[in-house]
């Protein structure tokens, strides 16, 4: 029996394997793979998922792992090299928020014990379930409002509402699952009215 999936997923194998391996499939309480998902959605800014999907590897290869304390030393001479590396998204203010949302990344996890502790206070450590979602997904909420809002204040670039809502999801923080969809139960979580 062929597992049902969200439809959004369907129509490319990478998308689904990012779908059935990833994407809200599990809570991330990893720091380097919270940044790492902060950069690819801020990369994704103006593209599709598919295209940071396909040059995931190469970004991470140019990326030092996706290290915050790595990329939070990059100077002017590493974002040139990078203009020019094969395979990633050559967009210098991309590239140039990267830099900065790893510095600002590492003042919240000296701040907080880690990024993911502050991140996660949000929702007190839950996964959520917004049962309106299950009808028609939304691009943000007034969650990712809130913490986009706070990520700004504390000097964050390319991090909105719309971003941050895709990171949460992304995370497991959200569960936006579809009600077919084989993981939609995983992760249980909170229902929100």
């Amino acid at each position: 029996m062929e597992l049902k999936r969200c439809p959004w997923c369907e129509s490319d194998p990478l998308l689904r394997e990012y779908h059935d391996a990833e994407w809200g499939a599990r809570q991330l309480h990893d720091d380097r793979g919270q940044f790492e998902f902060l950069t690819l959605e801020a990369m994704q800014c103006g593209l599709s998922w598919l295209t940071v999907l396909r040059k995931r590897e190469a970004m991470r290869a140019a990326f030092d792992g996706f290290d915050p304390a790595v990329i939070a030393g990059y100077g002017e001479e590493k974002l040139g090299a990078l203009m020019e590396a094969p395979g990633i998204i050559h967009c210098a203010g991309k590239l140039r928020a990267m830099v900065n949302n790893a510095r600002r990344f590492l003042d919240i996890a000296a701040e907080h014990g880690s990024f993911d502790a502050w991140f996660w206070a949000f929702t007190g450590g839950k996964t959520l379930i917004y049962p309106e979602n299950m009808k028609r997904m939304p691009a943000k909420n007034a969650l990712s409002e809130r913490i986009s809002a706070e990520l700004k204040k504390r000097g964050f670039k390319y991090l909105g509402p719309v971003v941050v809502y895709s990171h949460m999801q992304a995370v497991g923080m959200i569960n936006d699952h579809s009600p077919e969809c084989f993981l939609c139960g995983r992760l249980g979580g909170e229902t929100v009215d």
